[in-house]
This record gives C-alpha cells, sequence and structure tokens, in this order.
C-alpha cells in the first residue's frame, strides 16, 4: 500500500476515533475502534494503530465481570463513558418499551456513528425490552440492506440505525417513530427523513444540542416549511400533472405503454442493479451484472447473473461516455419482454412478495361455528311414536375383572352415515388398560312417546347422578324431561342392554325414583310367594330387600352416594370393623363416635355399596359398608355393573361423535368426486384432532406427511410451468400456493374449521340427551345444498391451525389412498395441481466431461444420466460465470430439496407406523436438514467437484473439511455436529437430487435410491436425539428450572450467544461463538445440557 494511502486511512480513523470521543463517549469511542471498517485491514500499520486506540480507551474504561455499560447509566454518564446526547436517545427510546411492534429508524450522519450506536443498543436494549437493533449504509452490499428491511417488516428487527440510505433508497414502510440522531443539514433531508414514519400515530423526534440555538431555529424553520408547502400543495391539488417525459426530452427511455411506466438511460443502470439484487444469492457472490466495454470497436457487452432469464450476451453500440448505459438500458428491456421486469417496471418478485404479504396479514385468528353431528339432533316434537336407528356399543375392558361391563344401545332418530364401516375405537381411560369399543348396526325400532320420555329420565337421572352428585336438583331437571320444547335439541338415547342377542334392559330403564315413588302391595305379595321377602329400615321407610339389593342411596350423614350391589349376611352393626382402624372397634361405635348415629336395627345385616365418586380404576376394596337405616334409597333398580358402564358413556359418545363429523367431512369430498378409494373415518378424525385435545393420537404425523407432499407437488408444478423463473421467484409462488395463509383461507372456504376438534374433553360441558332442564339450542347451518350440520357454539382458532389441519388432511388421504386420492382431495379443497407431462424443454450444449467428472460422479450417485448437463448445473455455483454453463444449481436445489424433503418423510411415516406423532416430526426435522445434507457432501468428497470462483468459498470448505477430519463419525449424526457447514454443501445434494428427478423423467424412487447411499445412516428412533436447544426446553419444563433469555451479541462479526438456567439455585452458563447464530446457540444449549446432566442431584 502507498504511503498516501496509508496515511489518508490513518487520518479518517483518527477523525471517526476523536469524533465519537467527542461526541458519544469514551465507550463508544472504544467500540469504534474494534468495529471500524479499517480493524480488519490487511494493512499492519492501520491494524496496529486500531489496537494501540483501543488499548488507550479500554485503559480509561472500568473492567471487570461486574461493571458493564448498561449498569447505572446515569453514572456512567458522568464518567464521560457516554455522552449526553447518546442518553437522550436512550431515554427516548425507552418511553416506547411498551408500545407493541416497535419499528424505529434513528438517521445519523456518519457511519461510524451508526456501527457503535448498533452496538450500544444491542448492549442495552434486549434486557430492557427485547429489541433488536441492525445498521444500514452505503457500505452494506443491497441484499444485505433488503434482508435487514425484510426483517424490520417481521418485526425480527426493531430498530434501524441508518445514514441517508433510509431517506430515500429503500422502501421501508412499516416505520412507526423516526428519530434524528444528527438533526438534518437540508430541508430535504428534513422531509424525506420525517415522511418515513408512514404508520398511523408515528412520532418523529429531532435531538438538538441545549444552548444550540442556530440548529434550533433551522429545525424551526424546516417544520414551518413543511407546513407551507403541504399548504401550497393542497392549492394546486386540482392542477393536472403531466407526465414526466414528453416529446421535448430526448434521453432515450422504454415506456411501457399500458401503464405509462418509464425507464431512461440514466436510470436504467440503477434499475439492472436493483433487479439483480432481488435475485437468489448467498454470502460467497453478489448476482450482479458483468460488463465489458472495448473502447477501440465502442462496443458493451453485459451479461446477467446465471439465475436471470437472459442467458448469453447483451451488445450494443454507440458513445462511448453512455455505453454502459445503453447496454442496461437494453436489458432492462429485455428483461420486460420475458416478464422478469413487470409492466411498473419493478421486478417481478416485488409484486409477489407484494401479494404473500397481503395475504398474510389476513388471517391470524378465525372464529367459526364448531359443528355438532345432525345425526344426534331433532325437534322435538308431540309424535305419538318415533321410529330410531339402533346400535350396540359393545364395551370390553382389556383388564377390567371387578365388575362386569355390558353393552349399551345407541338409538338415534336418523340413520348414522358411516355406518358403511365398523366403527371400532380403542379409549384410554385409565391406568389399567384401554376400553375396547365397537358401535355396529343393530336393527330399527319403533317408541311410543311414553317409551321415550322412560328412556330420557332413565339416561337423565343416570347421567346427572354420575356427572353432578348433586341431588337436589334431580326432582326438576326430570320434570322438564316430562316436557318437549320446539327446538332442535340433542336427542338420542343410550338404553342397558340385556341377554343374547342384546335387548333393551326394561327392567332397568323402568326403574322407580325414591321418594316420589314407593312400593305397592303386589310388589310385596310378588316378593313374599318367591320366598324373598324382608323388610328392610331406612331412612326412606321400610322397603323390600330386593329393592336395596343393586340400587342407588345416600347417606346424609356424610353426603355421600353408594351404588349397592349386595348384603353382607354375616356382618351387622356389632360386628368388628376391618384392619382400616387401629383399634378394634364395632361398626355401631364407629357410626356413633364419628358421625353421632344411633344404630336402633343392630342385627339387621349391612350393606355392600360402592362410593360413586371413585374413578373405575380404583380397586373392590374400596367398597364399604353400610347399615342400612343410614341410607336414604334414590334410585332401584340400578346395578353397579350399569353404574359403572355408564360412568365412561360420556367419553365414549364424545369419540363416536367426533368419528361421526369425522365421517360427514370425507362424505363431502367424495360426495364430489369420483374416487374409488377407501379412506378410513379414523385418519380423518386423527387428521381433524389437535395436541390440545391430550388424546393419544394427533395430527402431528399426517401434517408432517402432508406438509412434505404439498410442497413436493407444488415444486413440481412451478418448476415445470416457469422454466425461466429463478429459484427465489419460484419459493415466493410456492408460498402463494402452500402459505399458512393460503391453506387457512381454501380451509374456511370449505368449512374446515368446524370439524376441528382443539379442546380436551369436559364432562362438565357435555350436552346429556334428552336433559331440557338447560336448554340447548342448535343452529342449522347448510355446508352444502344436501350437507346439513348443527352448531351451538363459536370457535376462536389460529390462522396455522387451521392450515395445519389441512395440511394433515391432504396427508390422511395420501397414507390411505396414495398420491392419486390426496391429489383428488386437494383439487376439492382449492389446490388445483396438475403436473405437466410436457417434458422440459433443455437446450444446453455443452459437453459436461470437460467440466466435470461424469464418470467417477455417475458411479458415486449409482445413476447414469441421460442428459450430463444436468450433472453440470447441479454442480454450478452462481460464482462461476462460464458462458457455456447458461444455469447455476438453484432452479435445481429447488426442486431437489422438495422431493428430498417428501420421499425422505414418507419412508419414514411408513417404515415406524406405531411411532408417536411427535416422534416422526422429530426424525424428520433430524433428517432433512442442511447439516445432515453438508455433512454427506462432505464425507463423499462432492465438495471437490463443486465449480465455483469464490475464495470465501473456498477457503469456509476447506476449513470445514480440516474441521471434518477431526471428527468422530459417530458423533456426526443427528445434531452432534458442532461444525459449520456452508449451506452451499447441502444445496450441492438437494440439486443432484433434482437433476436425478429431472433426468429419471421425474421418478422419485429412483431419486432416493440414488440419493439414500449419500446420506447414510439414515437417523432411526434408536438413534434420534433432539437439538439441544430444544432438548434443553424440555428438561427446563420437565424439572421445573428457570431458563433465562438468551443473550446475543456481536463482537469483529462473530455472534456470540449465552444460554444460562437457574436449577435448584445453581447456575449453569454457557457462552459460545458461531459463524451463525444458530450454531452458536445449538453449541451453548449442548453445553448447558452436560453441565446440568452432570450436575450432583441428577446423578
Amino acid at each position: 500500500m502507498r504511503d498516501g494511502s496509508a496515511r489518508r486511512r490513518l487520518s479518517k480513523l483518527h477523525s471517526d476515533f476523536l469524533f465519537c470521543l467527542s461526541e458519544m463517549g469514551a465507550w463508544l469511542a472504544f467500540k469504534s475502534c474494534e468495529e471500524n471498517d479499517f480493524c480488519s485491514s490487511d494493512d499492519a500499520c492501520v491494524r496496529d494503530f486500531c489496537l494501540t486506540a483501543s488499548k488507550i480507551f479500554s485503559a480509561h474504561l472500568p473492567s471487570g465481570p461486574h461493571w458493564s455499560i448498561g449498569g447505572d447509566i446515569q453514572a456512567n454518564v458522568d464518567a464521560g463513558y457516554l455522552s449526553s446526547k447518546v442518553n437522550c436517545l436512550l431515554e427516548s427510546l425507552l418511553e416506547y418499551r411498551d408500545r407493541r411492534d416497535l419499528r424505529c429508524i434513528i438517521f445519523v450522519e456518519r457511519i461510524v456513528t451508526a456501527i457503535v450506536l448498533r452496538s450500544l443498543l444491542n448492549e442495552l436494549l434486549p434486557e430492557r425490552s427485547g429489541w433488536r437493533t441492525e445498521v444500514t449504509t452505503r457500505r452494506i452490499s443491497m441484499v444485505k440492506q433488503n434482508k435487514i428491511v425484510e426483517e424490520f417488516h417481521k418485526g425480527l428487527v426493531n430498530i434501524i440505525v441508518a445514514t441517508s440510505i433510509l431517506e430515500e433508497g429503500l422502501d421501508v414502510q412499516s416505520c412507526n417513530l423516526v428519530i434524528r440522531f444528527d438533526p438534518p443539514t437540508t430541508v430535504c433531508s428534513f422531509i424525506q427523513s420525517r415522511g418515513r414514519a408512514r404508520m398511523q400515530n408515528s412520532d418523529f423526534l429531532l435531538i438538538v444540542r441545549k444552548g444550540d440555538d442556530a440548529t434550533l431555529t433551522r429545525m424551526q424553520n424546516y417544520m414551518a416549511s413543511g407546513e407551507i408547502m403541504r399548504q401550497e400543495s393542497l392549492l394546486h391539488v386540482s392542477i393536472p400533472c403531466s407526465l414526466p417525459y414528453d416529446e421535448l426530452h430526448d434521453e432515450p427511455c422504454y415506456k411501457v405503454e399500458s401503464t405509462g411506466a418509464v425507464v431512461t438511460l440514466s436510470s436504467s443502470v440503477s434499475l439492472l442493479y436493483f433487479y439483480c439484487s432481488r435475485l437468489p444469492s448467498d454470502g460467497y457472490f453478489r448476482p450482479n451484472p458483468t460488463c465489458e466495454i472495448d473502447e477501440e470497436t465502442g462496443t458493451c457487452t453485459l451479461q446477467l447473473p446465471k439465475s436471470s432469464p437472459l442467458q448469453g450476451i447483451i451488445s450494443v453500440q454507440g458513445d462511448r461516455k453512455i455505453l454502459k448505459q445503453l447496454a442496461c438500458l437494453e436489458a432492462c428491456k429485455k428483461l420486460h419482454h420475458v416478464g422478469a421486469l413487470t409492466d411498473n417496471l419493478v421486478p417481478d418478485i416485488v409484486e409477489e412478495e407484494t401479494i404473500n404479504k397481503e395475504l398474510k396479514c389476513k388471517i391470524k385468528i378465525v372464529e367459526e361455528s364448531l359443528y355438532y353431528p345432525s345425526e344426534f339432533v331433532s325437534h322435538c316434537g308431540n309424535e305419538s311414536k318415533a321410529v330410531y336407528y339402533c346400535y350396540l356399543v359393545e364395551l370390553q375392558h382389556d383388564s377390567y375383572n371387578d365388575f362386569q361391563l355390558h353393552g349399551i344401545i345407541l338409538a338415534v332418530r336418523t340413520k348414522l352415515k358411516c355406518d358403511d364401516e365398523i366403527l371400532a375405537f380403542d379409549l384410554d381411560i385409565d391406568r389399567r388398560g384401554r376400553l375396547q369399543v365397537q358401535l355396529n348396526y343393530s336393527k330399527v325400532v319403533i317408541f311410543t312417546s311414553e317409551e321415550i320420555r322412560r328412556c330420557q329420565r332413565f339416561q337423565v337421572s343416570v347421567f346427572r347422578v354420575l356427572r353432578d352428585r348433586d341431588l337436589s336438583k334431580l326432582q326438576d331437571v326430570l320434570a322438564a324431561v316430562q316436557s318437549p320444547i320446539g327446538s332442535s335439541v340433542s336427542d338420542y338415547l343410550l338404553l342397558p342392554s340385556v341377554g343374547t342377542p342384546p335387548e333393551i334392559n326394561w327392567k332397568c330403564v323402568n326403574f322407580l325414583l325414591f321418594p316420589s315413588q314407593v312400593l305397592g302391595d303386589k310388589h310385596m305379595d310378588w316378593c313374599s310367594t318367591q320366598g324373598r321377602k324382608r323388610n328392610v329400615n331406612t331412612i326412606t321407610g321400610v322397603v323390600c330387600s330386593c329393592m336395596l339389593e343393586n340400587s342407588l342411596v345416600c347417606t346424609p350423614h356424610n353426603g355421600h352416594i353408594y351404588c349397592i350391589n349386595s348384603f353382607l349376611d354375616n356382618l351387622d352393626c356389632n360386628s368388628l370393623m376391618g384392619v382400616r382402624t387401629e383399634e378394634s372397634i364395632t361398626y355401631r361405635e364407629h357410626f356413633k363416635k364419628g358421625y353421632g348415629n344411633n344404630i336402633c336395627f343392630e342385627e339387621e345385616p349391612l350393606l355392600r355399596g360402592k362410593h360413586i365418586s371413585k374413578k373405575a380404576k380404583d380397586s373392590t376394596d374400596s367398597s364399604v359398608e353400610l347399615p342400612p337405616e343410614l341410607c336414604s334409597l334414590i334410585m332401584s333398580p340400578l346395578s353397579i355393573s350399569t353404574l359403572n358402564t355408564y360412568s365412561y358413556v360420556p367419553s365414549i359418545m364424545h369419540r363416536i361423535e367426533s368419528l361421526v363429523m369425522a365421517s360427514n367431512l370425507k362424505r363431502m369430498h367424495l360426495d364430489h368426486c369420483t374416487l374409488n378409494v377407501t379412506i378410513p373415518t379414523a385418519k380423518i378424525l386423527e387428521a381433524m384432532t389437535t395436541k390440545k385435545c391430550l388424546e393419544k393420537f394427533h395430527l402431528e404425523s399426517l401434517e408432517t406427511l402432508g406438509d412434505s407432499f404439498l410442497k413436493y407437488a407444488a415444486s413440481i408444478q412451478l418448476f415445470k410451468t416457469y422454466e425461466n423463473d429463478h429459484q427465489g421467484l419460484l419459493t415466493v409462488k410456492r408460498k402463494q400456493i402452500i402459505s399458512n395463509a393460503a391453506l387457512c383461507r381454501l380451509g374456511c372456504a370449505r368449512k374446515i374449521p368446524g370439524f376441528i376438534r382443539n379442546e380436551p374433553f369436559n364432562l362438565k360441558a357435555w350436552i346429556i340427551p334428552g336433559d331440557n332442564s338447560q336448554v340447548h339450542s342448535f343452529d342449522e347451518e347448510f355446508l352444502t345444498s344436501s350437507d346439513k350440520m348443527y352448531s351451538r357454539v363459536k370457535q376462536k382458532i389460529k390462522g396455522k391451525r387451521v392450515a395445519d389441519v389441512v395440511e394433515a388432511l391432504i396427508g390422511a388421504y395420501l397414507s390411505s389412498g396414495g398420491e392419486v386420492a390426496a391429489f383428488s382431495f386437494m383439487k376439492w379443497l382449492g389446490v388445483d395441481i396438475n403436473f405437466v407431462d410436457a417434458p422440459i424443454s433443455r437446450q444446453f450444449p455443452m459437453k459436461a466431461e470437460k467440466l466435470v467428472n461424469v464418470r467417477y460422479l455417475e458411479s458415486l450417485l449409482h445413476y447414469k444420466f441421460n442428459d450430463p448437463s444436468l450433472l453440470v448445473e447441479a454442480l454450478t455455483h452462481g460464482s462461476y460465470m462460464l458462458p457455456e454453463i447458461p444455469r447455476c444449481y438453484q432452479r435445481l436445489e429447488f426442486l431437489g430439496d422438495a422431493v428430498l424433503d417428501y420421499v425422505v418423510t414418507r419412508h419414514l411415516y411408513f417404515k415406524y407406523p406405531g411411532l408417536t406423532p411427535g416422534l416422526i416430526t422429530d426424525l424428520r426435522s433430524a433428517s432433512v436438514n442442511n447439516e445432515c445434507y453438508a455433512l454427506s457432501a462432505v464425507k463423499v468428497g462432492l465438495h471437490k467437484h463443486i465449480l465455483h470462483a469464490s475464495q470465501d468459498l473456498q477457503r469456509h470448505i476447506c476449513s470445514t473439511v480440516e474441521d471434518f477430519k477431526k471428527l468422530d463419525l459417530v458423533s456426526t449424526l443427528g445434531w452432534e455436529a458442532e461444525t459449520t457447514f456452508p449451506k452451499v454443501l447441502a444445496d450441492v445434494i438437494e440439486s443432484l437430487a433434482g437433476a436425478i428427478f429431472v433426468d429419471s423423467g421425474f421418478n422419485k424412487d429412483t431419486t432416493f435410491q440414488s440419493i439414500r447411499p449419500l446420506l447414510e445412516p439414515l437417523i432411526t428412533p434408536q438413534t434420534l436425539k433432539l437439538h439441544p436447544a430444544r432438548e434443553l426446553s424440555e428438561l427446563c419444563a420437565q424439572k421445573g428450572y428457570i431458563k433465562k433469555k438468551n443473550v446475543v451479541f456481536r463482537e469483529n462479526g462473530v455472534v456470540y450467544i449465552t444460554v444460562e438456567v437457574e436449577a435448584d439455585g445453581a447456575i449453569h452458563k454457557e457462552t459460545h461463538s458461531g459463524r451463525n447464530k444458530k450454531m452458536a446457540k445449538k453449541v451453548a444449549s449442548k453445553k448447558v445440557l452436560k453441565s446440568l446432566k452432570e450436575y450432583p442431584y441428577n446423578a
């Protein structure tokens, strides 16, 4: 480097350091030494100067672990570490800490000011408000600037510290706070920066040093001039504007007649560079046009990046002074002709992204009716007779031996539309096993109105006792059963069965309710003739002993309800109680001592009863012995087996109702197609059920499968249909098809939210059929001209959840009926994807053997290419600008990513059918990710065959390979690798998959057979390891540890993340650096996990 250049750089650094010291304080001056662009210079003189200045500033700053710049801000201002101006900025920002979705731009004059303020704000604000700060200056690439602005729109970045580039250069629409840290120097700058606060109720703050009257007056004049210009504009609002270009202008331009959009010679260069900045890129190359000017011939040749649809050379001749502009204008013209620039002369991807943003903003929370099956609702009238369709609900407990379960007869007024298949399912009812349920159609029964009322009276009584355990309102509830209402209500019968074949147990249904009903003399005579007469004294009065056996009683002395199943002839009140008490005591003494009851009929046998509040999982030793005279008879006859069976019925009916709903949803689709496949109703129910329902099954596995297939199908169609679109544009268009917003919109159009089961079963909210004491009216809703549902309540559900269910339904059809069934459902839904049969047209004349080692790569992939140019394309990075290779690997990567995602997910789903839903998702996440792909590429040496022209990429690949050699292969499975792989390595695996897929005629099986050996060993349930960050979160939730918010900071371009967990008073804290935030977070989490597992209390 020449002395003059070094002198200028040192002078610039000296000026920046002194400026920071005087204007912002010693701490920011110290930061300017660390983060200045020159600090990483290759020139030793410049680096030494930065290091020396850093040491000087550092010597005047406190040191030690207990001091930080954010500890006591006012004390740091008083000490000169921060200036009062910086303190004013901090206080102004913190006034907005309670404002949701802050989007702030801080305008500064110097680049160094922007850089050091970003460092300070990221040091102080994350803990106080959670805000993240970024910086934009003219030294940052257009790609990086666009990314920052996009993150700003999404809320991932809350504050941008910017120079004048954001005054007029980039489109930032979502800003609600603008702060001028440095006052604007011109009225134009003032107006442009203030104009960035576009959102409603936005604020514009100016920071002016106290006592600087000249600047304050200038700002007041600017503000006044703005109002003057506004008033002047309003006066001329009715005057029509002339076109910006007319016949008087002779500057060459290109005009779109349909819109009037114009690009001129002078604006063509910036437009072309803007277009290229929106092309796909990575950290190793920027997609810019290359331009060569031949001074002798006056010719300019321009070549666009490989991801552009314009391939080949654009050549123009003309005035040497404007040759590049002429070439750029010609390129803009051709880009418009091929559709890469829209009629508004903006990149096509910009308009597509705008559509996505508008669609995404439309859905957050969906409020829809929650449907109820029409088969279980009727309009009750005063018919003398009614026809009911009867179904036998058979129950079997796989380990229940204490009480026999008998079948239940379900009688409905409308035949269930799902009775063409046997409905069978298991219910997890307790820790001792499962209840196996099977529903079979039996016959048609005609009931009289009196029989219907008796049946309703029986089931309402039983369910009310089981659910409420409150007898005070039972008579009023039963009175309502006698009075039919004229609205649509839940109307079906649940009756006990007896005998073989099963019939309705009318003896049980025609029960007696005490004390409103009493025994007549005929019953006593009948018992006497049978030799069974035994008068027993109860609170209700003297009753026949047969009425106490299999009855329901209450005991006023403790307020409990018991089901009596027998007399204990060998025990009376003078008998000693069992081992439940420490001292020997008789039953008479127990009830006298414990409840103050005097037993009068000491010699009457005790009753054996079971407390109905006990759950079925309790064994028979939970039964109690009761003196009859302390019991008040409620219902008889009612066996403990019947009561035990009916305790499960609400959960059974909830599942049956859900299955009927699933069948109705399936029928809505099948009625509109000619598909001849069988989709199990249980699969549809699984797709409708979210994790919040706390069932053994939920939609996650099917959602994973459906998501991968939808992505796969959409990618193929887009790849074939839009042969000239680059990867970024294809990705944006795919989002329009498969995004959560798009799927939610389609799901709502098909009324799917009403079918979603998103809450666990709540017995208290379950509607007892026939219970008219509290009217549960239903509203009719016609989903189609022939499909009717009922709704009673509205449910609010997230739009993403609706999208998840849509994906799960696609997965249900795919898993049971194959891809044809999935396509059929998608078409009915509105996702009209049909694979284009026309072959891909490729006219890339090249000698592939001269560019890559075709034979070796074919042997590695176990596949012989029909078109070797696909192999070359799959290995060509965007930085490799060789004219004979017209495309880089990005389009093939787009396709291969979707293909691999689908084939691996499908493989896992069908290979491990018995896994829990969450485990399938974890397997997919651990198998289909950039780390696994990049690792596979290094293992087989694919990095040696990548065609690129990036020195940074070459250095990163070499360092990665060296790190890989030091690793144990076994430790690199899943999420174990601690090496940051260049994404290019993973991209090549995906692009090779895409190349084989296209070359094989879009054969996914051939593609998987070729790529699978590269990915071996595939993750299995036995080798699966969760991502360390997720494992740490789950461990903290399980153990009750306190996980603090991660602290992220940057130094010299390196990301550092601190992960901290407090476990039983002990602090486990690790800080790790990485090339990116994800890797730093993963390794830091892994180290904290190791610390927690090695801690003594986990031994």
